[in-house]
């Protein structure tokens, strides 16, 4: 009789250690989760929300964007990419197009824009360039009104160690038409996915 009634304890005893075991393994299963989070986010991918229409016609207010943050450990900014970076004198982040490299000279003329004495071609805002010529007016020509880094529309020349960015929406965006060049230090990455709203989930085109 003794033997039969310590049975039932030990089976519990049994269960009790198994569901505690199973506890610990979903603790550690979190931790790790929360590790991988906070690895991903601090040093490989974060999310960023577009915040006002400077990046119009593309990126419109409230879309979510996947931030590649480790590109640049492997490659310079180029012509075309749409990076976000810091910048300190406001407390915030901008996304932007990367327009100038370093040794570039940029001129912005209307709606032409020259790198190196070169006319270039702007696919991404080509559409809205050729809706502008239509009504008779510029698409750059509100964005006027801010000043190039050297306070004139003259040539400019990026430094080393900067980037030349400006807003695909030239009449409504703060760009290095008045914030300056861009340190490369204060760039968080290149953003390369929409990732909302669902229906716009895509790839992020920085060559055209």
């Amino acid at each position: 009789m003794t033997q039969q009634s310590a049975m039932p304890g030990r089976a519990a005893s049994k269960k009790g250690g198994g569901a505690y075991k199973e506890i610990v393994e979903w603790i550690k299963a979190l931790v790790i989760a929360v590790v991988l989070v906070f690895v991903i986010r601090q040093f490989l991918f974060s999310p960023y929300i577009v915040d006002g229409s400077s990046m119009k016609p593309n990126f419109e207010t409230d879309e979510r964007l996947i931030v590649n943050k480790i590109i640049y450990t492997f490659k310079e900014p180029q012509f075309g990419d749409v990076v976000v970076f810091n910048v300190p004198q406001q407390g915030r982040k901008f996304v932007k197009r990367v327009i100038g490299v370093p040794g570039d000279t940029v001129r912005l003329e209307g709606d032409d824009l020259y790198i190196n004495g070169e006319k270039i071609e702007e696919p991404y805002i080509a559409e809205a360039i050729a809706a502008a010529k239509a009504n008779g007016g510029l698409y750059n020509g509100e964005g006027l009104r801010y000043n190039f880094p050297n306070g004139s529309f003259a040539e400019t020349t990026v430094p080393e160690g900067t980037i030349f960015a400006l807003g695909d929406n030239r009449g409504d965006s703060q760009d290095s038409r008045s914030i300056g060049f861009v340190d490369q230090d204060e760039i968080v990455g290149r953003a390369d996915v929409i990732f909302w709203p669902l229906n716009k989930i895509e790839f992020i085109k920085h060559r055209y």
